[in-house]
């Protein structure tokens, strides 16, 4: 992510506080000293940094840590409420009937926000339909209609009509009987007072139960008079924080709540519809302090894997077929990059201090299951469901139809070997009932249970 800097930066400063032999003023002085260079770099905004600053060294020093905590847990506990406090807790998202208006800059990318809400709510269940308003910028109808059909989204628009206005007020009717009624309004590249009258004017026909703000995550310090522009002509009750994945600082984008006093309500991390999640203040600053982030992880796993993908009763008893790893290779896969999944472990069993795995071991492992899936593609399904059956011959055999080497066939039967054994004796041991509701869970749930044995 984008923050990956900031994270680093923050984890490094809680790390010297951890690694202190006993806390003092000094101690919490320069920990504070490294927050604010690591928030400012990151083009937080100035005052919020300096306000934060004097309330983590004011509550460092004075509150007594809570029962059973010691003094470097106290303080990590004041820099994760400061830093949330920072963003607020995140907007309120309703899965219910409603209007969603859609504003922001030209380039800011508010109609891709558009497709990716729209899936959003899709993968909750309810039907969404979008209204292309924005007849400005050339190719916006296009652009936005191909991303919708690729969704299987309805989109309501009408190509070279000028009046934004008459498409809300005909498109409304036309998708009426639709649970969710996205309306993507035109941008501009600067805050112009024909793009602010627009706006009120589909405000008053639309009477939108949300009003979002898309943000590029590059802005900076503008991101706060942006916001405010915004607010003031129509009321926005959420902010949209996009290209999280890019090279931008970000914190200008983050920290823009405090200008309007509107939430963070999503924020969109990578180039596909899928790529796009609610903001939760808890979750974000837990990954950003290198906490992790398990609950938002279980919710990847649910989303991409069904019971049923495995066989959990013979995997109880010891019988996890390739056709099981494969499953998981496939979950895995569909739950995004593995450094963003990676990102939502603890850095180590305390959630601080841990190793980290460099960006070369995570594109090793990525390509190491990829080499996998290949392998296994190659393989006849009375070998997917019998491994003890591959002999000398069919490693040849399979090798050939695969591309690879005899050795990475071997390879692939020791892991799963291994990943046989971890199981079999998680369940000796008791675990059968536990294993069976983490499966149910979300297939993988208990990966981190089994000693290790996942690629990475």
């Amino acid at each position: 992510m984008v923050m990956d800097k900031l994270g680093d930066s923050l984890q490094g400063a809680l790390r010297k506080l951890i690694g202190a032999n006993r806390i003092d003023e000094n101690v919490v002085n320069e920990v504070v000293k490294d927050i604010q260079r690591a928030l400012l770099t990151s083009d937080v905004n100035v005052k919020l940094v300096m306000d934060m600053s004097k309330r983590i060294k004011e509550r460092s020093l004075k509150e007594e840590p809570q029962k059973g905590a010691d003094p470097r847990e106290h303080v990590v506990r004041i820099v994760y409420q400061e830093m949330i406090g920072i963003m607020g807790k995140g907007a309120t998202i309703d899965l219910k009937p409603q209007t969603i208006m859609m504003v922001g800059l030209q380039g800011s990318g508010k109609t891709t926000s558009v497709s990716k809400l729209a899936r959003w709510f899709q993968k909750k269940g309810l039907k969404p339909a979008v209204i292309g308003a924005d007849n400005f910028r050339p190719g916006a109808y296009q652009q936005l209609k191909i991303l919708c059909d690729k969704l299987n989204v309805h989109f309501y628009g009408e190509e070279g009509e000028t009046d934004a206005v008459g498409i809300v007020k005909r498109g409304l009717k036309e998708i009426e009987k639709y649970d969710i009624k996205i309306i993507d309004t035109a941008g501009r590249h600067a805050l112009e007072a024909d793009l602010i009258a627009e706006m009120e004017a589909i405000n008053a026909i639309a009477n939108p139960d949300q009003k979002f703000l898309v943000l590029d995550a590059a802005i900076g310090q503008q991101a706060g008079v942006q916001a405010k522009a915004f607010n003031d002509a129509v009321g926005i009750t959420g902010i949209i924080i996009t290209k999280l994945d890019g090279t931008a600082k970000g914190g200008g984008a983050l920290s823009a709540v405090s200008e309007i006093n509107a939430p963070i309500a999503f924020i969109g991390t990578g180039e596909t519809p899928d790529d796009f999640e609610r903001f939760d203040a808890d979750r974000f600053i837990s990954r950003l302090l290198g906490m992790g982030d398990l609950q938002s992880l279980l919710e990847k796993v649910q989303e991409s894997m069904k019971e049923s993908d495995l066989n959990v009763e013979n995997i109880m008893k010891g019988r996890f077929t390739l056709n099981d790893m494969y499953a998981q290779l496939e979950a895995m896969n569909k739950m995004g990059p593995l450094k963003q999944v990676m990102k939502m472990l603890p850095l180590g069993s305390m959630g601080l201090g841990g190793a980290k795995l460099s960006d070369k071991d995570l594109d090793e492992t990525g390509q190491k299951m990829k080499v996998y899936k290949v392998i296994m593609d190659s393989m006849t399904e009375g070998e997917l469901n019998d491994p003890k059956i591959i002999s000398a011959a069919r490693i040849k055999r399979i090798a050939m139809g695969s591309g690879r080497s005899p050795d990475d066939i071997r390879e692939l039967l020791k892991y799963h070997k291994n990943m046989q054994n971890a199981f079999k004796n998680f369940a000796g041991k008791g675990g059968g009932r536990s294993m069976q509701k983490m499966m149910k869970k979300g297939g993988m749930g208990g990966m981190g249970d089994l000693g290790g044995n996942m690629p990475f």
